[in-house]
Protein backbone atom coordinates (compact mmCIF):
# COMPACT_ATOMS: atom_id res chain seq x y z
CA UNK A 1 0.00 0.00 0.00
CA UNK A 2 1.53 3.62 -0.99
CA UNK A 3 1.65 6.63 1.80
CA UNK A 4 -2.00 7.89 0.72
CA UNK A 5 -3.47 4.19 1.14
CA UNK A 6 -1.87 4.16 4.48
CA UNK A 7 -3.09 7.71 5.66
CA UNK A 8 -6.62 6.74 4.01
CA UNK A 9 -6.75 3.74 5.80
CA UNK A 10 -5.65 5.16 8.95
CA UNK A 11 -8.33 8.20 8.75
CA UNK A 12 -11.24 5.27 8.10
CA UNK A 13 -10.37 2.79 10.82
CA UNK A 14 -9.93 6.33 13.15
CA UNK A 15 -13.60 7.37 11.96
CA UNK A 16 -14.85 3.63 12.84
CA UNK A 17 -13.55 3.76 16.10
CA UNK A 18 -14.84 7.58 16.48
CA UNK A 19 -18.43 6.57 15.68
CA UNK A 20 -18.19 3.51 18.16
CA UNK A 21 -17.64 5.93 20.93
CA UNK A 22 -20.22 8.12 20.02
CA UNK A 23 -18.35 11.09 18.58
CA UNK A 24 -18.24 12.67 14.96
CA UNK A 25 -15.77 11.00 12.23
CA UNK A 26 -13.60 13.99 12.23
CA UNK A 27 -13.06 14.29 16.46
CA UNK A 28 -9.80 14.61 17.31
CA UNK A 29 -10.13 12.64 20.85
CA UNK A 30 -7.34 13.08 23.56
CA UNK A 31 -7.25 10.55 26.77
CA UNK A 32 -4.88 12.77 29.27
CA UNK A 33 -4.43 9.92 32.64
CA UNK A 34 -2.43 10.95 35.25
CA UNK A 35 -0.62 7.57 36.46
CA UNK A 36 1.12 6.54 40.07
CA UNK A 37 -2.16 8.03 41.57
CA UNK A 38 -1.87 6.88 44.94
CA UNK A 39 2.26 6.32 45.20
CA UNK A 40 3.07 9.92 47.33
CA UNK A 41 1.06 12.22 49.12
CA UNK A 42 2.91 15.16 46.20
CA UNK A 43 1.37 12.69 43.21
CA UNK A 44 -1.84 12.74 45.19
CA UNK A 45 -2.32 16.27 45.55
CA UNK A 46 -0.61 16.85 41.91
CA UNK A 47 -2.94 14.73 40.64
CA UNK A 48 -6.17 15.80 42.06
CA UNK A 49 -5.20 19.56 40.97
CA UNK A 50 -4.45 18.20 36.82
CA UNK A 51 -8.16 17.00 37.15
CA UNK A 52 -10.03 19.82 38.72
CA UNK A 53 -7.99 22.37 38.16
CA UNK A 54 -5.98 21.74 34.91
CA UNK A 55 -6.78 19.92 31.38
CA UNK A 56 -6.30 15.59 32.84
CA UNK A 57 -9.55 13.61 32.75
CA UNK A 58 -8.44 10.69 34.58
CA UNK A 59 -6.42 8.70 36.91
CA UNK A 60 -5.13 5.64 37.55
CA UNK A 61 -4.70 3.78 41.04
CA UNK A 62 -1.36 2.33 42.30
CA UNK A 63 -3.47 0.31 45.19
CA UNK A 64 0.17 -1.41 46.42
CA UNK A 65 1.55 1.79 47.22
CA UNK A 66 1.80 3.53 50.55
CA UNK A 67 -0.65 6.69 49.66
CA UNK A 68 -3.45 4.31 48.06
CA UNK A 69 -5.54 5.31 51.53
CA UNK A 70 -5.70 8.58 50.60
CA UNK A 71 -5.90 8.29 47.06
CA UNK A 72 -8.79 6.47 47.65
CA UNK A 73 -10.32 8.31 50.60
CA UNK A 74 -10.19 11.58 47.84
CA UNK A 75 -11.82 9.31 44.81
CA UNK A 76 -14.67 8.44 47.36
CA UNK A 77 -14.71 12.72 48.04
CA UNK A 78 -15.10 13.25 44.13
CA UNK A 79 -17.28 10.01 42.28
CA UNK A 80 -17.39 12.20 39.22
CA UNK A 81 -13.66 11.53 38.52
CA UNK A 82 -12.77 8.75 36.08
CA UNK A 83 -9.95 6.62 37.38
CA UNK A 84 -8.41 3.12 36.44
CA UNK A 85 -6.72 0.37 38.50
CA UNK A 86 -2.27 0.66 37.79
CA UNK A 87 -1.86 -2.89 37.78
CA UNK A 88 1.49 -2.78 39.70
CA UNK A 89 4.16 -5.76 39.64
CA UNK A 90 7.68 -3.69 40.54
CA UNK A 91 8.11 -1.24 42.51
CA UNK A 92 10.70 1.69 41.66
CA UNK A 93 11.57 3.30 45.27
CA UNK A 94 13.89 1.15 47.57
CA UNK A 95 14.04 3.04 49.98
CA UNK A 96 10.14 2.61 50.53
CA UNK A 97 9.50 -0.52 49.26
CA UNK A 98 5.84 -1.55 48.27
CA UNK A 99 5.21 -4.94 47.86
CA UNK A 100 1.70 -7.32 46.79
CA UNK A 101 -1.07 -6.93 48.52
CA UNK A 102 -1.55 -11.18 48.44
CA UNK A 103 0.71 -12.78 51.16
CA UNK A 104 3.90 -13.68 49.72
CA UNK A 105 4.08 -16.91 49.87
CA UNK A 106 0.91 -17.22 47.40
CA UNK A 107 2.72 -15.02 44.71
CA UNK A 108 6.74 -15.56 44.99
CA UNK A 109 7.16 -15.93 41.49
CA UNK A 110 6.45 -11.82 41.51
CA UNK A 111 9.40 -10.94 44.12
CA UNK A 112 13.22 -10.77 44.00
CA UNK A 113 15.82 -12.84 46.09
CA UNK A 114 15.12 -10.28 49.04
CA UNK A 115 11.42 -10.85 49.05
CA UNK A 116 10.28 -8.04 47.37
CA UNK A 117 8.75 -6.30 44.03
CA UNK A 118 11.89 -6.12 41.17
CA UNK A 119 13.00 -2.59 40.41
CA UNK A 120 11.40 -1.78 36.84
CA UNK A 121 15.06 -1.33 35.54
CA UNK A 122 16.00 -3.08 32.14
CA UNK A 123 17.54 -5.95 34.41
CA UNK A 124 14.84 -5.85 36.85
CA UNK A 125 11.97 -6.43 34.15
CA UNK A 126 13.72 -8.93 32.48
CA UNK A 127 14.37 -11.12 35.86
CA UNK A 128 10.37 -10.74 36.70
CA UNK A 129 9.13 -11.48 32.95
CA UNK A 130 11.50 -14.40 32.76
CA UNK A 131 10.11 -16.26 35.68
CA UNK A 132 6.31 -15.23 36.95
CA UNK A 133 3.51 -17.10 36.64
CA UNK A 134 0.67 -16.27 35.15
CA UNK A 135 -1.84 -17.82 37.74
CA UNK A 136 0.54 -15.66 40.25
CA UNK A 137 -0.12 -12.55 38.06
CA UNK A 138 -4.03 -13.09 38.32
CA UNK A 139 -3.92 -13.93 41.79
CA UNK A 140 -1.95 -10.69 42.67
CA UNK A 141 -4.13 -8.27 39.85
CA UNK A 142 -7.00 -9.72 41.53
CA UNK A 143 -6.08 -8.73 44.80
CA UNK A 144 -5.56 -4.83 43.52
CA UNK A 145 -8.95 -4.95 41.49
CA UNK A 146 -10.58 -6.28 44.44
CA UNK A 147 -8.73 -3.59 46.64
CA UNK A 148 -10.66 -1.20 45.08
CA UNK A 149 -14.16 -2.46 44.80
CA UNK A 150 -14.01 -3.08 48.20
CA UNK A 151 -13.03 0.49 48.90
CA UNK A 152 -16.70 1.01 47.70
CA UNK A 153 -15.16 2.80 44.04
CA UNK A 154 -15.68 2.18 40.58
CA UNK A 155 -13.21 2.15 38.37
CA UNK A 156 -13.27 1.96 34.33
CA UNK A 157 -10.52 0.29 33.44
CA UNK A 158 -7.31 -1.30 33.93
CA UNK A 159 -3.75 -0.26 32.93
CA UNK A 160 0.12 -1.82 33.74
CA UNK A 161 2.31 0.43 35.68
CA UNK A 162 6.30 0.43 34.25
CA UNK A 163 4.72 -2.80 32.27
CA UNK A 164 4.11 -1.75 28.52
CA UNK A 165 0.95 -4.20 27.72
CA UNK A 166 1.83 -6.36 30.58
CA UNK A 167 5.20 -7.49 29.43
CA UNK A 168 4.20 -10.68 28.12
CA UNK A 169 1.33 -11.91 25.74
CA UNK A 170 -0.22 -13.87 28.40
CA UNK A 171 0.15 -11.32 31.15
CA UNK A 172 -1.77 -8.99 28.41
CA UNK A 173 -4.56 -11.96 27.75
CA UNK A 174 -5.10 -12.34 31.37
CA UNK A 175 -5.45 -8.78 32.08
CA UNK A 176 -7.84 -8.60 29.19
CA UNK A 177 -10.30 -11.55 30.56
CA UNK A 178 -9.91 -10.14 34.31
CA UNK A 179 -11.28 -6.68 32.39
CA UNK A 180 -13.98 -8.79 30.46
CA UNK A 181 -15.26 -10.23 33.69
CA UNK A 182 -15.05 -6.55 35.71
CA UNK A 183 -16.80 -4.96 33.31
CA UNK A 184 -13.69 -2.55 32.37
CA UNK A 185 -11.45 -1.58 29.52
CA UNK A 186 -8.17 -1.86 29.45
CA UNK A 187 -4.69 0.59 27.92
CA UNK A 188 -3.17 -0.88 25.25
CA UNK A 189 -0.57 0.33 23.21
CA UNK A 190 1.59 -1.85 21.40
CA UNK A 191 1.35 -3.13 18.24
CA UNK A 192 0.45 -6.51 18.59
CA UNK A 193 -2.02 -6.17 21.36
CA UNK A 194 -3.49 -2.90 19.48
CA UNK A 195 -4.17 -5.07 16.37
CA UNK A 196 -5.83 -8.21 18.67
CA UNK A 197 -8.47 -5.52 20.10
CA UNK A 198 -9.52 -3.96 16.89
CA UNK A 199 -9.93 -7.85 15.72
CA UNK A 200 -12.52 -7.89 18.48
CA UNK A 201 -14.52 -4.42 17.92
CA UNK A 202 -12.53 -3.18 20.58
CA UNK A 203 -11.60 0.92 20.48
CA UNK A 204 -7.95 1.28 21.39
CA UNK A 205 -5.96 4.61 20.20
CA UNK A 206 -5.27 5.18 16.79
CA UNK A 207 -2.27 6.89 17.04
CA UNK A 208 1.12 6.71 19.31
CA UNK A 209 0.88 6.44 22.72
CA UNK A 210 2.61 9.22 24.57
CA UNK A 211 4.03 8.71 28.21
CA UNK A 212 5.47 12.10 29.54
CA UNK A 213 8.61 10.40 30.70
CA UNK A 214 9.39 9.75 27.19
CA UNK A 215 9.91 13.78 26.46
CA UNK A 216 12.36 16.07 28.02
CA UNK A 217 11.51 17.93 31.19
CA UNK A 218 13.15 21.59 29.44
CA UNK A 219 10.64 23.51 27.01
CA UNK A 220 7.84 20.73 28.11
CA UNK A 221 4.64 23.07 27.63
CA UNK A 222 6.05 24.23 24.06
CA UNK A 223 6.17 20.60 23.15
CA UNK A 224 2.57 19.77 24.68
CA UNK A 225 1.54 22.73 22.77
CA UNK A 226 2.97 21.14 19.28
CA UNK A 227 1.60 18.11 20.39
CA UNK A 228 -2.18 19.52 20.79
CA UNK A 229 -1.90 21.45 17.50
CA UNK A 230 -0.80 18.43 15.43
CA UNK A 231 -3.27 15.80 17.28
CA UNK A 232 -4.73 13.62 14.04
CA UNK A 233 -8.71 12.76 13.87
CA UNK A 234 -9.37 9.44 16.09
CA UNK A 235 -8.22 8.27 20.14
CA UNK A 236 -4.86 9.20 21.69
CA UNK A 237 -4.07 8.89 24.75
CA UNK A 238 -1.40 11.03 26.76
CA UNK A 239 -0.09 9.44 30.51
CA UNK A 240 1.29 12.30 31.96
CA UNK A 241 2.72 12.26 36.06
CA UNK A 242 1.98 15.27 37.71
CA UNK A 243 2.87 15.55 41.15
CA UNK A 244 3.41 19.24 43.31
CA UNK A 245 6.93 20.21 44.13
CA UNK A 246 8.31 20.16 47.05
CA UNK A 247 5.62 18.15 48.67
CA UNK A 248 6.98 15.25 50.37
CA UNK A 249 8.31 14.34 46.79
CA UNK A 250 10.13 11.38 45.93
CA UNK A 251 12.50 9.71 43.43
CA UNK A 252 15.49 11.48 41.81
CA UNK A 253 15.64 14.58 40.83
CA UNK A 254 14.80 13.97 37.19
CA UNK A 255 11.51 11.96 38.07
CA UNK A 256 10.95 14.76 40.35
CA UNK A 257 11.36 17.60 37.56
CA UNK A 258 8.94 15.25 34.86
CA UNK A 259 6.45 15.38 37.56
CA UNK A 260 6.63 19.46 38.61
CA UNK A 261 6.96 20.59 35.04
CA UNK A 262 4.10 18.05 33.54
CA UNK A 263 1.56 19.81 36.39
CA UNK A 264 2.42 22.98 35.30
CA UNK A 265 1.34 22.90 32.42
CA UNK A 266 -1.40 20.47 32.82
CA UNK A 267 -3.21 23.19 35.34
CA UNK A 268 -1.99 26.10 33.37
CA UNK A 269 -4.20 28.83 31.35
CA UNK A 270 -1.89 27.61 28.15
CA UNK A 271 -2.82 24.33 28.41
CA UNK A 272 -6.52 25.37 28.61
CA UNK A 273 -6.47 27.71 25.59
CA UNK A 274 -4.27 25.41 23.59
CA UNK A 275 -7.43 23.04 23.54
CA UNK A 276 -10.07 25.13 23.32
CA UNK A 277 -8.21 26.77 20.44
CA UNK A 278 -7.18 23.34 18.10
CA UNK A 279 -10.70 21.88 18.90
CA UNK A 280 -9.28 18.91 21.16
CA UNK A 281 -12.32 17.03 22.63
CA UNK A 282 -11.08 15.10 26.42
CA UNK A 283 -12.60 12.37 26.93
CA UNK A 284 -12.01 9.95 29.79
CA UNK A 285 -11.88 6.11 29.37
CA UNK A 286 -15.49 6.04 30.46
CA UNK A 287 -16.93 6.07 27.05
CA UNK A 288 -14.12 3.37 26.02
CA UNK A 289 -15.57 1.08 29.43
CA UNK A 290 -19.16 1.41 27.80
CA UNK A 291 -17.66 -0.37 23.97
CA UNK A 292 -15.58 -2.73 25.91
CA UNK A 293 -18.35 -3.92 28.61
CA UNK A 294 -20.90 -4.46 25.42
CA UNK A 295 -18.52 -6.07 23.29
CA UNK A 296 -15.73 -8.23 25.50
CA UNK A 297 -16.18 -12.14 26.04
CA UNK A 298 -14.11 -15.05 26.98
CA UNK A 299 -10.59 -14.71 25.81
Amino acid sequence: MDEEGVESAIVTSSARWNRLLGFPADARLLIVNCDDFGMGPAVNAGVIESIEEGIAGSCSLMTVCPAAPDAMRLLRQRPGIAFGIHLTMVCETPDLPWGPLTARERVPSLLDPAGNFFEPTAAGRTALLGRVRPDEVETEFRAQIDAVADAGLAPTHLDFHCLADGGRDDILDLTVGLAAEYGLAVRVWLEPGLRAMRRRGLPVIDHDFLDSFSLPAEGKAARYGRLLHDLPAGLSEWAVHPALAGRESRGADSDRHVRRTDHEFLTSPEARDAVAREGVTLIDYRAVQRVWARNTGPV
